[in-house]
């Protein structure tokens, strides 16, 4: 078992294995984490592991609140997730390798990470300055059919696409661009379908590809029929996912 120590940044949304990840850094928790990264050699990669919060808040509260207006907010590395912050989180996360990372003059971080590797989290050390915790690498093994699942969640996808593309009365600018290799092509989908975190967290803990893809096509599927009987839906971006507030 192979396993690694890294950086922890635990956050309302999932990430997968090529997608991109923008953040807004302001809390002084994981300001701490960037500074550190930066300290990083030039020639190795700047490290975090992201991992979906099952339960606890992505941004610690700043001010008294409701109902105590007194109360003193919980402040440090794991503020907002309970007395064990392990079982805040989901099991699987994702390994970010962040290219970009500027500091503003307010002392806010700007940060443009990929996500890389799925990783299972082990263990949480709140001893330091900001979360970090030991972790498995999970190979991404493809499973029977992957190939042919994968010509068949792309047709889906695009089926998706138009559909969704129609009840918003937008023309469709995506198309030939899609990938062709099966990981890719499950994560890019995962990524892309309009999923609440729990559903998301599911694809991306998927024993293998071929796993992922069979059930990203009954999602396909599913979500093109409601698109199909539905007279309009919220506006929504294929292209972008959610950037963290903190």
């Amino acid at each position: 078992m192979t396993t690694v120590r890294l950086p922890l940044f635990p956050l309302n949304s999932v990430l997968f294995p090529g997608l991109v990840l923008p953040l807004n850094v302001f809390e002084e928790r994981y300001r701490a984490m960037m500074r550190t990264l930066l300290k990083t050699p030039e020639d190795e990669s700047r490290r975090f592991a992201v991992v979906a919060i099952r339960d606890g808040h992505e941004v610690s509260p700043s001010a008294p609140g409701m109902p105590d207006p007194t109360a003193v907010p919980e402040r440090g590395p794991a503020a907002g997730f309970g007395d064990d912050p392990l079982k805040a989180f989901h099991e699987v996360g994702c390994v970010a390798d962040a290219a970009t990372i500027r500091e503003r003059a307010d002392g806010s971080f700007e940060v443009l990470a990929t996500g890389t590797t799925r990783v299972r989290l082990l263990s949480v050390d709140s001893s330091g300055a900001f979360l970090t915790a030991e972790l498995e690498e999970l190979p991404e093994d493809p499973g029977d059919e992957a190939g042919a699942l994968a010509e068949g969640v792309l047709r889906a996808f695009r089926q998706y696409q138009k559909r969704l593309a129609g009840a918003r009365e937008r023309s469709l600018s995506t198309g030939a661009d899609l990938p062709d290799e099966p990981a890719v092509v499950s994560y890019l989908v995962a990524a892309a379908v309009m999923l609440d975190v729990p559903a998301r967290q599911r694809l991306l803990q998927a024993p293998d590809t071929a796993s992922r893809l069979r059930e990203e096509l009954k999602v396909l599927r599913a979500e093109t029929a409601i698109i199909r009987n539905l007279p309009s839906l919220p506006a929504s971006d294929l292209t972008r996912g959610p950037t963290s507030l903190n």
